[in-house]
């Protein structure tokens, strides 16, 4: 990577479908020291026990034909609401002028999700974006673990 993910000032968004931390560099490249700014959680329990109403039916009006409709994915539609409202509120911070420099930190289909709905603002100060899922390790191996990926 050309530029170093541990600068002074650098925010990191780390983040799955249920948790978001949003951090800072407060150190430096050689010693980083990720500070929270601030934490997220969603308690999403599984579909089945959200909803437990049986799949929905259609009828043709053509021929009389009936077919089942797909059950609505509850659990998949607060995850992307989550990271739908994270993404927002890292596009008021990014227009607040208290972001600069964001790095995304997030599981790849959270990851996809959180980037469609950031905002152009936000989209332009992304100088990095990685696939894995840190949100529930300690701030010393975060830190350890993107220290890694620059070597």
């Amino acid at each position: 990577m050309s530029k170093p993910l541990l600068r002074h000032g650098i925010w990191y968004a780390v983040c799955d479908s249920q948790h978001a931390l949003l951090l800072e560099n407060e150190g430096d490249v050689q010693y980083p020291k990720l500070e929270t700014r601030d934490y997220f959680k969603q308690d999403n329990p599984p579909t089945h026990e959200q909803g437990s109403a049986p799949p929905g039916r259609v009828f043709s009006s053509a021929d009389g034909h009936r077919a089942a409709t797909v059950e609505s994915d509850f659990h998949q539609q607060q995850a992307e609401s989550f990271l739908q409202n994270f993404a927002e509120l890292l596009g008021q911070r990014v227009q607040e002028g208290r972001i600069r420099s964001l790095v995304l930190v997030a599981p790849a289909r959270a990851l996809g999700i959180l980037r469609s709905h950031l905002s152009e603002a936000a989209r332009r100060i992304v100088m990095a974006e990685i696939d894995h899922d840190y949100v529930k390790m300690p701030l010393y191996e975060i830190e350890r673990r993107l220290a890694a990926l620059q070597r």
